[in-house]
């Protein structure tokens, strides 16, 4: 069967490449100048400003109308600030700050720093309500628990991001907040009715559309009332019936990343996705991060093929195409609204903390700081106290290894401040603390999504929600350790 060079250009425009590398490798070029819709940007990607706006320009030059995407959150997903973390508090602490002009010009100034680095295509805000404690891939990047909360700083954040002419994408619909697993590793399911669904999962979903967002990012979540065993990113009923004729969304559908397990797996294929995805109702298909040019060939090939045999029909891909297309028009062509406003994050960050109880900031501790692993969304990025106290000793350990012994014996007759992400969830870390709190003052830094588990004993529980530059820096100063 041969390849129409017009098809075969239709079919790259509904495709999110990436490549790794700090120079765009000539495949990525290439691609481009024969019609690819642009180019996620990754950590890998990018080692200071000047070499990322560098490196834009050379994908832009290929062509016009090029997208250039980032997962640029703020908070615990970074990819500009991958190497020292975010100047930004992320969702969550922008939630628990509760003022949504501060979640505008927050956005704002982060699309500020996109649209001068010649990004214009930002993979955020977050919108998912997160009503799972121990939610492995949300957590602090949601705006809260509260779907009207989440709604309205929500509507906030696409207005902020938007002013600076970069494409909000609200993500991740219809709603991966309820989950227990990871899409990155497996598919979720969120076993709820669909009143349930739109009554909780949707309000930020329609807030986003209101506020004129550009773009909606589908999840790879089954939802059995709607999707049966599909994931919802290959579910006609999710992305065309709910979100196009329900919800009125008439922007570009994004897919999250092709590669993860949630979709590839139930596809046969990164490439099958793509093909899966189109017919369903998708208009921009985000490939992955560990891809390469076969990979994102293989992908236009199965486009091709599809349409070629019958089973994608071609309007729908000249519609997808049509739809990206105006996407990328209207980022050079939108009013700048909005400034940034640098050094924002930090004094916001500040204002979300939260303490409980009482900590004695007399008093000079050691900090033990408990490891652990990122999430596969945020990528190994620095957190913690480390840069921001003023010489006080710390120590990283593993809270189920610890030698509770050594601890005590090290930290003397100082109070211990315990600090970590998702603390309840870390093996040992509930048993570790409560043993230190009978003998030591401890206060605990809560740097992740808290529950409802407090330690008992402890004299203080202090939620920073997220573990960004910004919020370390909140952290230090609540205790009264700042440098």
């Amino acid at each position: 069967m041969s390849t129409d060079p017009g098809l075969r250009r239709l079919a790259l425009g509904t495709l999110l490449g990436a490549f790794r590398g700090e120079q765009a490798p000539a495949w990525a070029v290439d691609l481009l100048a024969e019609g690819m819709a642009g180019h996620v940007l990754f950590g890998y990607n990018i080692v200071e400003r000047e070499q990322v706006a560098a490196l834009t320009k050379s994908l832009h030059a290929a062509r016009d109308g090029v997208l250039i995407a980032i997962d640029e959150e703020g908070g615990d997903v970074t990819r500009l600030a991958h190497r020292a973390g975010s100047p930004y508090p992320g969702n969550a602490a922008l939630g628990a700050l509760g003022d949504p002009a501060v979640t505008r010009r927050v956005y704002r100034t982060i699309g500020a720093e996109l649209e001068a680095l010649g990004i214009n295509l930002n993979l955020a805000p977050t919108v998912d309500v997160n009503t799972a404690d121990d939610n492995p891939i949300i957590g602090t990047r949601s705006f809260g628990a509260d779907p009207i909360v989440v709604a309205t700083h929500t509507a906030a954040a696409v207005l902020g991001l938007q002013g600076a002419c970069v494409a909000a994408c609200a993500k991740h619909f219809p709603g991966h907040g309820a989950t227990l697993a990871d899409s990155h590793r497996e598919l979720p399911t969120v076993d709820i009715t669909a009143a349930e669904l739109r009554s909780r999962e949707l309000p930020p979903f329609i807030a986003a559309i209101e506020a004129g967002a550009k773009s909606i990012m589908s999840a790879h979540i089954r939802v059995p009332a709607l999707t049966g065993d599909a994931p919802a990113t290959f579910s006609p009923r999710v992305l065309d019936d709910l979100l196009r004729r329900e919800l009125g969304f008439t922007g570009v559908v994004v897919t999250d990343a092709l590669e993860m397990v949630g979709a590839a797996k139930y596809a046969g294929g990164i490439p099958q996705g793509a093909v899966l995805a189109l017919a369903a109702g998708a208009d921009l298909l985000c490939i992955g991060a560990d891809i390469d040019e076969a990979v994102t060939n293989a992908c236009a090939d199965a486009i091709v093929t599809a349409v070629q045999d019958g089973r994608l029909p071609l309007a729908r891909v000249e519609e997808a195409v049509a739809r990206v297309t105006d996407l990328a028009a209207w980022t050079t062509s939108g009013d700048r609204t909005d400034r940034e406003e640098p050094g924002l994050g930090y004094p916001a960050a500040l204002g979300a903390v939260r303490i409980e109880g009482s900590h004695d900031r007399a008093a000079a501790p050691l900090i033990v700081q408990l490891e652990s692993e990122s999430s596969i969304a945020a990528g190994r990025v620095p957190w913690g106290l480390g840069p921001h106290v003023n010489g006080t000793e710390q120590i990283r350990v593993v809270a189920a290894q610890a030698d509770l012994a050594a601890l005590r014996t090290r930290a003397g007759s100082r109070p211990i401040v315990v600090v970590g992400r998702n603390v309840h969830r870390l093996p040992g870390a509930r048993t570790l603390v409560d043993a230190l709190a009978s003998t030591h003052a401890v206060t605990v830094v809560e740097m992740g999504w808290p529950s409802s588990w407090r330690p008992a004993g402890a004299r203080a529980f202090i939620t920073t929600w997220g573990a960004s530059h910004a919020n370390g820096r909140a952290a230090a100063e609540t205790l009264g350790l700042a440098a």
